[in-house]
């Protein structure tokens, strides 16, 4: 039995809730997923199946795009400086060769610690400084700045340490203070407990014959770099697909994959990010999206081991996922199949959730079609 469809779309926005339903009507009976848009700051979009508007899902690295608006934030600011050392404001990072690399590398995925020679521990994973606190000590696993490969586990807590030096504030408080809470977003960086009743867990989908021959055709010994940068050489490695469903993980929303959100949080704090919303002016100007949207490290990923193009924190979502979307969208996608972003030439800001965790991972492959038709929308609107 399909999955009704619930929600309102715009004028105009008609073909999207078609496109929606589409997709739901092809999919598992018990498929739960929601979708939101915004077009300069208007809700356009906003439609969910097989769940409630508000329920909340863990958004694995779909986080990284809500931590690095923070790193954002305070480089517009002045507090943060782009092309400054990182010890200039952690001196621990130094240790083991890391001390001449800048934030700008940091935030693009160059600095070679993706993980630890031993792994982390649950506990770690869960939290952002102790984290911060093993990889200062970590040789990297390629020369800083000379390459890069994305650091899945730990980015948002090596951003995060950097904010609270220069802050004195958790990467977490500066979100709640300045986004999340001036925006009412449902995009949470640690999940107050009276929310906890609304968070849905993720559940897992098993690889088809095909999806499982091409998983044994890639390397998994626990020392290899990709195996490292997902904790597979830890002593006890944690199911990274049921990382959400872990109340410590939830309540203390590591920066890289603890987020938990609605599509309506992940659209809200993009637009936000770009447009005018309600009263309020963007909370980047137009100089930062682009500086922070321009893609920085581009060609073949040493921990993905493929094609991979990141901005400054954020995924260069054009290029990597949506090459229909203007140079410079912002964004970042998330394990679980969820997927955000801001383009900044059209003013759409797009979210997307999903509960059952999507092959293999990253932006589920409806999202194509889905922000294709936004898109199209949002153009000729």
């Amino acid at each position: 039995m399909t999955q009704e469809i619930h929600g309102t779309v715009a004028d105009g926005f008609e073909d999207v809730r078609e496109e929606f339903a589409a997709f739901v009507a092809g999919e598992r009976p018990d498929y739960e997923g929601q979708l939101c848009a915004y077009v300069h700051g208007r809700k356009v979009v906003d439609l969910w199946a097989g769940t409630e508007a508000d329920a909340l899902y863990g958004v694995f690295s779909s986080t990284k795009g809500a931590a690095s608006l923070v790193v954002a934030l305070l480089v517009q600011d002045g507090t943060l400086e782009l092309d400054r050392k990182v010890t200039y404001y952690w001196p621990e990072f130094a240790a083991e060769g890391k001390g001449a690399l800048t934030l700008r590398d940091l935030l693009a995925h160059r600095a070679g610690v993706v993980g630890t020679d031993t792994g982390f521990t649950l506990a770690e994973l869960a939290d952002d400084r102790q984290l911060a606190e093993r990889l200062a000590d970590q040789r990297p696993f390629w020369r800083p700045g000379t390459a890069f490969g994305y650091h899945a586990l730990v980015s948002g807590a090596l951003a995060g340490e950097v904010v609270h030096r220069a802050t004195g504030r958790t990467l977490q408080e500066v979100y709640q203070e300045r986004i999340r809470t001036p925006y009412a977003l449902d995009f949470h960086l640690g999940l107050p407990a009276p929310q906890e009743p609304r968070f849905r867990t993720t559940q897992p989908m098993a690889p088809t014959p095909r999806q499982q021959a091409l998983l044994d055709a890639v390397p998994a010994g626990p020392h290899t770099l990709t195996s490292i940068a997902f904790n597979g050489n830890a002593a006890e490695p944690a199911d990274l697909a049921s990382l959400p469903n872990m109340p410590l993980v939830r309540a203390k929303g590591p920066a890289s994959v603890g987020g938990v959100a609605s599509a309506r949080g992940l659209a809200g704090m993009y637009a936000a990010a770009i447009s005018e919303l309600g009263d309020r002016a963007p909370l980047l100007k137009p100089d930062t999206v682009a500086e922070f949207g321009q893609p920085h490290s581009v060609g073949y990923d040493l921990v993905a081991r493929s094609h991979r193009s990141f901005g400054l924190g954020f995924q260069a979502t054009a290029d990597t996922w949506h090459p229909f979307l203007g140079a410079g969208t912002i964004g970042h996608s998330g394990a679980s199949g969820s997927q955000a972003f801001a383009d900044p030439w059209s003013g759409l800001a797009y979210g997307y959730t999903r509960r059952r965790f999507a092959f293999p991972g990253g932006a589920a492959p409806e999202n194509d079609r889905l922000a294709r038709a936004v898109h199209r929308a949002a153009l000729a609107a």
